[in-house]
């Protein structure tokens, strides 16, 4: 369980494909600290394993590159088969027992990719539309929330096939989302309250 509230970038180091899987190694900082192996780390929103780690030196300092494996079913439903040596992707490590929840519950089970159709600045802000799939779209609701790359998010406007999102200075400056450009796929996740409600009135009926 996430809160989609990124703690820092990290840079992709590798992308080394297998038979049955790929594997992903990138270099951390603060989420690579204590992480071990067997660990969930939200990589752009997805859930995934550290199955090793890896001393390094960057830019003249130390630090670790964790390793993720991608089975071909991650790796064809999110934006991570896009990434390539240097790309920035957004790190968050599991919630822990006791901590603050600042954003919202983010199982880091990615429901789909959307693509921005708009992102632009506007005065010190950043305007964001997304068009995405009917299936996510239902869930998206005016003042809501929605997970974008692992971020947690609130929903400005909702237009026909996708909605919109306003993004502050702080946002653009800290998350991968400052390398995005329009066209760009990007893993959605939408709020999971909304799927039990929709399960709950179901079964009711």
């Amino acid at each position: 369980m996430f809160t989609g509230l990124v703690e820092e970038t990290g840079t992709v180091r590798r992308v080394e494909p297998g038979d049955a899987s790929v594997r992903l190694w990138v270099d951390a900082r603060i989420t690579a600290q204590g992480a071990r192996l067997g660990d969930s780390i939200a990589v752009n929103g997805c859930c995934l394993t550290v199955v090793a780690r890896k001393a390094i030196r960057s830019g003249g300092r130390a630090g670790v590159s964790l390793a993720f494996d991608l089975l071909q079913e991650t790796w064809d439903r999110t934006n991570l088969s896009s990434v390539k040596p240097g790309s920035a992707v957004n790190l968050e490590r599991s919630l822990a027992a006791g901590d603050r929840l600042g954003g919202h519950f983010v199982t880091g089970h990615i429901d789909g990719t959307g693509k921005i159709r708009t992102w632009e600045r506007r005065g010190r802000d950043h305007i964001l539309e997304i068009t995405a799939p009917a299936a996510i779209c239902r869930y998206i609701v005016f003042k809501g929330s929605v997970a974008v790359d692992g971020i947690s998010l609130t929903v400005a406007g909702v237009f026909r096939g996708g909605f919109r999102i306003w993004i502050i200075p702080h946002t653009f400056e800290v998350t991968a989302l400052r390398e995005r450009q329009v066209g760009d796929g990007v893993n959605l996740e939408a709020d999971m309250l909304g799927k039990y409600v929709e399960r709950f009135v179901r079964a009711r009926r």
